[in-house]
Parts: C-alpha cells; structure tokens; sequence
C-alpha cells in the first residue's frame, strides 16, 4: 500500500461513453442523508449538519474498475488510455464552463446534473500530489505551478498531501494550494476548518481516495463507471471490502455515456 503521495498522476480529467437509456432531466434528484431519515436537494447542504461532508465527486472508472491508466507522467497525466474514461463530464456544461471557460456542452440531464453537483456546497478540496502535478521526491524547485494554469477550477483552498514540504501556493479566482506533509488527518482537518461548514471535495487519486475509505473518513462517494475497459492501471476498490466498512449503495443510473453510482456511509459506521 503506498502513502499518501502516490507516484502515479491525476485520476481526474476528462472523458467517454456508457449506452443505456437516456434519463429525462433531473435537476431536483433527492440524495439520502446519512445523518436523518429525510432526503434533500441532489448536492445540496444538510441542514443541522453539525460537521460538513468528504465527499467524492465524478470520480470516473473503467467497467474494468480503473481510475487511472498505466505509465501516468506529464505526456499522460490519467495514464495511457486515462482521458478515454471522462467523456461524460466533457460533454458537460458545468466542466466545459470550468475547464475552458466555455458555454458549451448540454445544461441538462443527468450527467450535467452530477458535474454541476461536484462543485455545490464545497469549501475546499484535498488532492494526492500527483493531481497536482507530475514531479515525483523533493521539490527540484517551485515552477510547477498545477495542471491547470493560472487560473484553476478549484477556487477554494486545496489541501495536497505530500512528503515533501513547500509554502502555499495562491493562485486566480481563490484557489491556494497547501502542501500537507502530516498525513490523510491533518488534511482533513485543515480543510475543514477551511471550508468554514461546507463539505470537502476529495479529489483522488486512487491511492488517496482508498486511505480515506479505509479509515471510513469519506461520507458520500460518486462513482461514474465510463463503458472502457483499460486492462492495467490503479483499480480503485481494490483490496477495500466497502459493506465491512459500512458503505452501501443509495444510488445507481444510467446516461447514455456513463453509470452513476452513489454511495454512502451508513449510520452509527
């Protein structure tokens, strides 16, 4: 089992495809509350949460169960054959807006309804290193600067959990990363008292996600499953018994390019 700084890259990027029947909209889709027997706006806050969310959000795999491809590095940073899995999500306008600053892509459906969910009610995100960047051991030198420019789609403080030490890193539009060499805990705690009683946004990768399952440290977890099957790379439930760990299935659809899956922790695990 590797640490929190896996040396693998991102899990999360865009790209493709699951055929099943297209869903008509459903922008007010109900989402259990693992804290009270009501239901509430699908990504929406809890009222009379006393402790804000980890959440997983569009966190894409094959139907072979991988998050990442092999042989990530900076020409591939999901891994060889990794952008195939996020088709869905680009097809989105909530990341084509994030992403690229565009108006493009569809406003409704279910797999709008998932992307624009990822980013409701979120205060702050906490990353593997290697969604942050491709530079593995020491800092050779602090030009890396993030995948995504100037100007990224967090726009929250981000948490990135290293080895190595760095000072924060601000950013456009309100993102500051900040490099965690304490461990999976102090992140979290860090992020929440960032997020200032919103939920935390855990971005991955693999590695990362399956610390936090094993301490039963994520509440809810939304798995997109892409029609692709990759043969080789980080399977992201490998060696995690989910039903021991107290976490069940409250939901499952189907778009024509991606299964939605839900799951959540359940009360008093």
């Amino acid at each position: 089992m590797r640490s929190a700084e896996s040396e693998r890259t991102p899990d999360h990027a865009p790209n493709r495809t699951l055929s099943g029947e297209a869903a008509p909209n459903r922008q007010r889709r109900l989402t259990w509350s693992r804290q009270s027997s009501r239901a509430t706006p699908l990504g929406g806050s809890q009222t009379g949460r006393t402790m804000s969310k980890l959440r997983v959000e569009s966190f894409t795999i094959s139907l072979d169960g991988f998050g990442a491809g092999p042989g990530q590095d900076l020409d591939h940073p999901l891994g060889v054959g990794g952008t195939s899995l996020h088709g869905w999500a680009w097809s989105t306008r909530t990341l084509q807006k994030a992403v690229l600053g565009s108006e493009s892509g569809s406003t409704e459906g279910i797999d709008e309804d998932y992307a624009a969910r990822g980013f409701r009610n979120i205060g702050a995100w906490i990353l593997g290193r290697n969604m942050f960047g491709p530079v593995r051991g020491p800092w050779p030198d602090e030009s890396w600067r993030g995948w995504w420019g100037e100007n990224p789609v967090y726009h929250v403080p981000v948490f990135v959990l290293t080895h190595h030490a760095r000072a924060p890193l601000a950013l456009g539009g309100g993102t500051t990363f900040h490099f965690v060499t304490d461990g999976i805990h102090a992140a979290l705690a860090r992020a929440r008292e960032a997020a200032e009683g919103k939920d935390v946004r855990l971005g991955g990768g693999v590695n990362v996600i399956q610390q936090y399952l094993r301490q039963r440290l994520v509440d809810e977890m939304h798995v997109a499953i892409a029609p692709v099957l990759l043969g080789s790379g980080e399977r992201l439930f490998e060696g995690i018994d989910l039903p021991a760990l107290g976490y069940a299935c409250i939901r499952h659809e189907a778009s024509p390019l991606a299964t939605h899956v839900v799951l959540s922790r359940q009360p008093g695990q």
